[in-house]
């Protein structure tokens, strides 16, 4: 038709879908100028097209529809102003958020890379001076059952995503050391998750640097008893007096691989001596 562009020919010009022009018009954000009601084709003014430039760069600017069909009511200078003002607020707590996400990101690769060559010196019983450092607790439900351990490590994520907690994506246990000793090995009373120190947040717990004896297990979950014995052997051995429970921290687990072979945990106590 005359001076009017088809929905093809719009499709086509703006590089942007029939299926999605279709969509614009059925919510009233952006409808043809025409409709022939015999067959229902959808045209277009040129003047529209103007129109749609300002929907799809808003949509990239990161608006929702909802949001761009209120603005398109009534826009002015003023108005946009205001509008893009607020958008460069949100803008800016994205990049934020993926600047942490990216930190966490290149966290976990460092830990991955080190898993590999963890592999080969698995039975190996260190001391260290750790440095200080904070996790998010969340407490196992009785019988403190393995699958306890699994939900309450879910729900301690998922209210970490909730709140928007600046966590490691990492997880952890931590096993009452009179339980160990009964060889009560997986019986965990918390599980944890590494967090940046954040101020007002109930449940962050203060891991104070220290002298640790460290120890590594690789495999799966229920066979670490071997790794303790181990661990409790160096320890009476050097004369180490062990005055903590013990620090579980999942190095490589359900998280990177499905293969439970290929689990690594490290194990740390505080000790004396």
């Amino acid at each position: 038709m005359k001076n009017l562009f088809s929905i093809g020919e719009v499709s086509k010009q703006q590089n942007i879908s029939r299926q999605t022009l279709i969509f614009y018009d059925k919510i009233g954000l952006f409808c043809p100028a025409y409709t022939d009601p015999n067959n229902g084709y959808r045209y277009y003014s040129a003047n529209q097209l103007d129109y749609l430039d300002t929907i799809c760069i808003m949509k990239r600017i990161g608006f929702s529809l909802e949001e761009i069909k209120t603005y398109m009511k009534s826009y002015t200078i003023n108005n946009s102003i205001l509008t893009l003002r607020k958008q460069l607020t949100v803008i800016n707590n994205q990049i934020e958020e993926l600047q942490m996400i990216k930190s966490r990101v290149e966290h976990r690769c460092s830990e991955l890379e080190c898993a590999v060559s963890i592999h080969e010196n698995s039975d190996i019983v260190t001391v260290e001076n750790v440095k200080q450092h904070y996790i998010l607790l969340h407490k196992v439900r009785a019988p403190h059952s393995l699958e306890q351990v699994s939900i309450a490590t879910k729900e301690c994520f998922v209210r970490s995503f909730k709140e928007g907690l600046p966590i490691f994506f990492q997880s952890g246990a931590i096993v009452p050391y009179e339980r160990i000793q009964q060889k009560r090995y997986t019986e965990a009373s918390f599980v944890f998750l590494p967090i940046e120190k954040t101020s007002n947040v109930k449940g962050i717990m203060e891991l104070p640097a220290g002298r640790c004896v460290c120890t590594y297990h690789t495999g799966d979950y229920l066979s670490i008893g071997s790794s303790y014995e181990r661990i409790l052997a160096y320890c009476k051995k050097e004369n180490l007096q062990i005055r903590s429970d013990s620090y579980e921290f999942a190095i490589n687990d359900y998280l990177s691989t499905r293969d439970e072979k290929e689990y690594i945990t490290k194990i740390q106590f505080y000790v004396w001596g």
